[in-house]
């Protein structure tokens, strides 16, 4: 048997408000919420916000194909130690998640590693090709509810069609990367007046904005689920905003780095700040943070994408787009989201929860016969990233230099903690 935990000292956030209160853990569950509460492991929670652990819609694990950068145990730890139980992890390993064989591969090493629940996205499309379908129907039945060739977007709308009439009849979620490959070729930043004093090659934002127009024209025709992967533009979030007001069944996600970070850091054509959609302007950051307060945008999601550092250390025009997320996230978002913590929290587990389709076991509240998958956050801490203790394999960090606010005390996944006192237990 487990040992019991007893949290202690801590607030406890919930959707329908806050207490202060001990919340005792015995095997995966937490079994009673009160006063003066003990147990084998206490773990100290005074100054804390005690709420449901995080859930990341948007992982790059990189684990099958890619392990020097990152492998599924590394990037769960990253994610523990960011206060997520939960990691949904894109398809683009070598070889692709397209088969049960790399979706059970995926999800066996995930519970191997045994810090987070590691939940297999499907490629939409064999290889994330864009030109067959995958065997959506089976990986279905394996257990993949969120389809994706995140790094590409599904060029085809026709095929695009037919993957969402397949979905709506399974009851799976397609996430697209809203992407026109054919007007950003060759593009390192977001296309501005500011890549024209660089001499840059522009990304412009109508690359995002039409295939999120044509997918939610193709959602109003079949009815299906879609899932809007990292949105960057002010535009984007008007498209919608406007078809959530038609009631279309969509969603959306935004970044950390999205909502921190400025096209104008690519003046240092330092390639930490290359990603993919690319930073943009302030004005789109505004419209980004509106559409959190509003209810637009959904779910605040990592894209984690770890680069081993040669990688990252080529040229602006050769070096792979993406950043690290897990483990600055919340920093990042409290200290530069503009949200109320409770707003914060939504963004980051009870709203994604529903989306993965997890939330019989993550996003829960924290009450008595609840599964006991929980994080403990000091709400008000400032600190600094350090590349030299992360726990992700790659240090592809934009953060260094930047005060946070905001860090992870205490994960407890499936009853057991997994990061105590801010160190991995494991």
């Amino acid at each position: 048997m487990s040992k019991s935990v007893v949290i202690k000292g801590g607030t406890i956030l919930n959707q329908d408000g806050e207490l202060r209160a001990d919340v005792k853990i015995e095997n995966e569950k937490i079994i009673e919420v009160g006063k003066n509460l003990k147990a084998d492991i206490e773990l100290d929670a005074s100054g804390c916000i005690v709420t449901s652990g995080f859930v990341d819609l948007h992982a790059h694990l990189r684990e099958p194909g890619k392990e020097e950068a990152e492998t599924i145990e590394t990037g769960s730890r990253a994610g523990a130690l960011g206060g997520y139980t939960a990691l949904v992890a894109m398809p683009n390993t070598d070889p692709p998640q397209d088969s049960v064989a790399v979706i059970d591969f995926v999800r066996e090493q995930g519970k191997r590693a045994g810090l987070v629940d590691v939940i297999p996205s499907g490629c939409i499309t064999l290889g994330r090709q864009g030109e067959t379908l995958a065997p959506m129907a089976e990986l279905s039945q394996a257990g993949v509810k969120f389809f994706t060739d995140d790094g590409f977007g599904v060029q085809d709308a026709s095929l695009m069609r037919r993957a969402l009439e397949y979905a709506r009849g399974l009851g799976v979620t397609l996430a697209q990367h809203c992407e026109v490959a054919e007007l950003t070729k060759g593009a390192v930043m977001s296309e501005c007046q500011c890549c024209t004093d660089l001499g840059l090659p522009g990304w412009p934002a109508i690359a995002e904005e039409l295939m999120v127009f044509r997918d939610i024209e193709l959602v109003r025709i079949t009815g299906a689920t879609m899932h809007f992967l990292h949105l960057s533009t002010a535009r984007s979030v008007e498209l919608v905003r406007a078809a959530k007001r038609d009631g279309l069944p969509i969603t959306a996600e935004v970044t950390p780095h999205h909502l921190s970070l400025t096209q104008e850091l690519m003046a240092s054509y330092d390639p930490v700040y290359k990603v993919n959609p690319p930073l943009r302007s302030i004005e789109d950051i505004r419209a980004l943070k509106l559409g959190l307060l509003d209810g637009t945008i959904d779910a605040i999601a990592t894209d984690h994408a770890p680069h081993p550092r040669r990688d990252k250390e080529m040229s602006l025009d050769m070096a792979p787009p993406g950043m690290l997320g897990l483990e600055t996230a919340l920093g990042v978002v409290l200290a530069f989201g503009d949200l109320e913590i409770k707003d914060a929290v939504a963004l980051l587990s009870w709203n994604p929860a529903r989306i993965a389709k997890v939330d019989n076991a993550h996003g829960r509240p924290i009450s008595a016969t609840e599964p006991a998958n929980i994080c403990v956050f000091d709400p008000e801490l400032s600190w600094s990233v350090d590349l030299q203790r992360l726990a992700s394999k790659s240090t592809n960090s934009p953060y260094v230099g930047r005060t946070l606010r905001g860090k992870v005390r205490h994960t407890i996944f499936k009853g057991t903690p997994t990061v105590i006192d801010g160190q991995a237990q494991k």
